[in-house]
């Protein structure tokens, strides 16, 4: 028997539903929005909030705060294709099992021949730093970059950086050392400084992640991206995950085969049959947000034709507007708070309502914080200067 095929249409009612996008999907916690993602992109501070809030009733950055600090309930970790993502407690020890554990790997090797070859450091003496910078952090509570190399004088020490070449500089070890001790899972960032869009952090202890075993990490996650994302194909799970071909397939192992646009895609067992169309919907989602990001192949939700304008040149997505499971466009903050976008298709004009009510959603929730993406793209940066337009 032929697999069963699974339409563009259908792709796109899965989306908005099961990425809560869809009004009636939204919820009313933000742990159920990290949950339906699987992993938040996290790179941009501001982006955790921003697309947690477009998938939530009542939209605010304070829950999601509350989540990453106070209740933890969230966790923010290097993962997937070496990026920042926010996810659930109970799905970080799969994430770190399935890609964390290798790329803390990576990143220790990496600092282990940084610290050599500038500061003539053994691993000895990297662990002994590091265990004293635990101990600092057991005896503050909380404690930024700044205040630990007050307290370990070893962090402040210099390594050159391109040395004899004319942008030539010295970096303190701190930032290598603390990034590895967060990679391993012995500490985490707490509240940052500033308000919630800012990426100075303070860290604090942590207790390190279950062992799961690589094989059983990446099936699991594979079955839980498939549930959130499916159908996908090969090529998209090895992308969003950054593992091998082989790894990608041997995590697809016993998933259901059906039919898309791309040739053959993946479903978790028993989710190959139609699911309902939710109402018209539209959303505001940030710079890399994990929806326009979600997988490699992107033609069911994105024309080609729209890329140069919302996207910069190494890839990374900027702020989208959606309609009905599809791009149609960018938004921008302006300086004085206002949320203009500008539509690169028609949507008809009980879109552009719905657009405009959201852009007032989204400036009412912000209030005098301004947010500005990480990574630029063309029509965001015009936008920024100008009014946007809705056609």
């Amino acid at each position: 028997m032929a697999p069963p095929r699974i339409d563009v249409r259908q792709r796109r009612a899965r989306l908005g539903t099961r990425h809560l996008l869809a009004p009636s999907a939204h919820v009313d916690r933000v742990e159920e929005v990290a949950d339906a993602l699987v992993a938040v992109h996290a790179t941009d501070p501001a982006t955790v909030f921003l697309s947690i809030a477009a998938r939530l009733r009542t939209p605010g950055h304070e829950p999601v705060e509350r989540a990453l600090y106070d209740d933890v309930t969230l966790h923010r970790l290097l993962a997937m294709r070496r990026t920042m993502f926010v996810v659930p407690a109970d799905l970080a020890p799969l994430v770190h099992g399935s890609t964390g554990v290798t790329i803390s790997a990576r990143e220790r090797a990496k600092l282990l021949t940084y610290l050599s070859e500038g500061v003539g450091w053994d691993a000895r003496r990297l662990a002994e730093v590091q265990q004293a910078v635990l101990a600092a952090l057991r005896a503050r509570g909380e404690a930024t970059a700044a205040q630990l190399g007050q307290d370990v004088p070893a962090l402040r020490e210099q390594v050159v950086v391109a040395a004899g070449k004319p942008y030539e500089t010295k970096q303190n070890v701190s930032s290598r050392i603390i990034r590895t001790l967060a990679c391993d899972g012995h500490i985490r960032r707490a509240r940052p400084r500033g308000s919630w869009i800012s990426s100075q952090f303070r860290w604090t202890t942590a207790t390190p992640w279950q062992e799961v075993p690589l094989a059983d990490a990446q099936a699991e996650l594979a079955r839980r991206w498939l549930a959130s994302h499916g159908p996908a194909t090969v090529a998209d799970l090895r992308w969003w995950t950054g593992w091998s071909l082989t790894a990608t397939r041997k995590a697809l192992a016993g998933m259901e085969e059906v039919v898309i646009d791309e040739g053959t895609g993946y479903v978790v067992p028993g989710d190959a049959g139609p699911v309902a169309e939710p109402e018209p919907w539209v959303a505001l989602l940030p710079g890399l947000d994990s929806t326009t990001m979600g997988w490699r192949d992107r033609d069911w939700y994105l024309s080609p034709a729209h890329v140069p304008s919302l996207f910069d040149t190494t890839g990374n997505a900027g702020p989208t507007v959606w309609c009905d499971g599809r791009v149609v466009g960018a938004w921008a903050q302006r300086a004085d708070g206002e949320i203009v976008w500008s539509l690169l298709e028609d949507v008809g004009t009980e879109a552009e309502a719905l657009i405009a009510r959201e852009a007032a959603t989204v400036a009412g929730w912000l209030g005098a914080v301004r947010v500005r993406p990480r990574f630029r793209t063309p029509l965001e940066r015009e936008l920024s200067r100008h009014r946007g337009v809705g056609r």
